[in-house]
């Protein structure tokens, strides 16, 4: 049976958000689709993109903004899913009340050119902060990072941070100073792509891997599974209960968490391709998204599912 099994590589942060993930593979919805996932839990997007680049790694499920830092390098990627709006706050250190208080100040990212980062810049911009000249970033690598760096310095003022790790800074002192999404409106961030060549060539594959992701996420907003999700977070992420149970609650937010049955939005996709277009200038590659969105394979396996249901 094993050996009939399709394998794929799939890339994502070591965060909540990979939870979808995680429950179709101990659950069997991948296995069932014919498919044998194995993870590739990223430390940074650069080896992210640098890992589906060189086919190394099949699907990347993580913010699309990568996608389109690849599209713009002249990678032929093609964004499939949808997934989520980024569930980010923006945490500083304790006695920053307000974004101002930035000024002359460093914050910890990922990537500055990508992402969660580009749109830190565009909303500390609506404030008369121009990176580079008015604050600093220092990438140090995923939202773990973020949070060591910030309890190991309080040079590293500021991030923004996503579940479980909003959470835990909070816990330590940290403050918010909102929700991205309440700073700069509905965003595309977290969603699923690929190569268009390696897409092409392996449809039933990927449409088999829509349709057990959008399974687990329909599993994940079952209230019965409550209890199993807030184990598995204590488990892999190492959390406590409470902070668990405080993420897995924040996750199901509605407009918040994750979108249901990871649809793209299309007024959020407007939003990524205006804000890197504000950070990092208008490229003709991202001029019509319609060259590189197909939600063809996502159509075919929502209603192969609803079928199957």
């Amino acid at each position: 049976m094993t050996s009939q099994l399709t394998p794929l590589l799939v890339s994502a942060f070591p965060n909540a958000k990979a939870l979808p993930l995680w429950i179709a593979q101990e659950q069997g919805f991948f296995e069932r689709r014919g498919l044998e996932v194995s993870l590739d839990e990223t430390e940074a997007s650069k080896a992210q993109r640098e890992g589906l680049a060189s086919g190394r790694i099949q699907i990347v499920q993580s913010a699309i903004d990568n996608g389109l830092a690849l599209i713009v390098q002249g990678h032929d990627v093609v964004i499939v899913m949808g997934g989520e709006g980024g569930m980010n706050d923006f945490i500083v250190q304790p006695g920053i009340e307000n974004l101002s208080q930035l000024r002359g100040r460093t914050l910890v990212v990922d990537s500055p050119d990508t992402a969660y980062a580009l749109l830190a810049r565009k909303m500390l911009a609506a404030q008369g902060l121009t990176y580079g000249v008015d604050y600093q970033m220092r990438p140090v690598g995923n939202g773990f990072h973020r949070v060591a760096a910030m309890l190991e310095s309080t040079d590293n003022a500021g991030a923004v941070l996503n579940p479980p790790f909003t959470a835990q800074a909070k816990a330590a002192g940290m403050k918010s100073l909102g929700r991205l999404v309440d700073h700069v409106g509905p965003y595309q961030a977290g969603g699923a792509f690929a190569l268009r060549s390696w897409a092409r060539k392996n449809g039933a594959a990927l449409q088999a891997y829509i349709a057990a992701y959008v399974q687990a996420l329909r599993w994940l907003r079952e209230d019965a599974h409550a209890a199993y999700v807030e184990t598995m977070l204590v488990e892999r992420l190492k959390l406590s209960p409470e902070i668990a149970a405080a993420t897995r609650r924040e996750m199901l937010e509605a407009d918040f968490g994750f979108t249901i049955d990871a649809k793209l939005d299309a007024k959020g996709m407007e939003n990524v391709l205006e804000t890197r277009a504000a950070t990092e200038g208008v490229h003709p590659l991202l001029a019509d998204p319609t060259t590189f969105v197909d939600e063809s394979w996502y159509d075919r396996a929502v209603a192969n599912l609803e079928d199957d249901e």
